[in-house]
């Protein structure tokens, strides 16, 4: 097992406690934290349960705390990101974009050759011979 693997596994088993002082002492032993960083261990450690595909059980709870505590813009963006995704670090899955919702058209450019050296401007050149 790699040894991203490995902490990936020890992570989710202290995220699925749902315990913020086990994940934030395991994320501190593991560098992955300093005792200040973040601000909101609480915020971080709900962000990352409905972020992780793994922890699929958990993300209707990791949606309502995040939005009774006023993050339901990034409860919404990161449980949008991991719908449908059935591993961890999985790509991000393709989509049809909802209705009304549709990007423009990236405006089309030809493209450019190489740029050509301009020729010599006309000087006074005298050659002598």
């Amino acid at each position: 097992m790699t040894d991203y693997a490995s902490f990936r596994q020890r992570l989710d088993a202290a995220l699925r406690t749902r315990d913020v002082q086990q994940v934030k002492s395991f994320l501190i032993a593991e560098n992955q934290w300093s005792s200040d960083v973040p601000s909101n261990p609480e915020f971080a450690m709900w962000l990352m349960i409905a972020g992780t595909p793994t922890l699929k059980e958990l993300h209707t709870e990791a949606r309502r705390w995040l939005v009774t505590h006023g993050h339901e813009e990034a409860a919404e963006a990161v449980l949008r990101r991991t719908q449908g995704s059935g591993k961890a670090g999985g790509g991000q899955q393709s989509r049809k974009p909802e209705p009304g919702t549709r990007k423009p058209e990236r405006e089309q450019k030809p493209p450019q050759g190489p740029k050509s050296a301009k020729p010599p401007s006309p000087r006074n050149h005298t050659h002598r011979g």
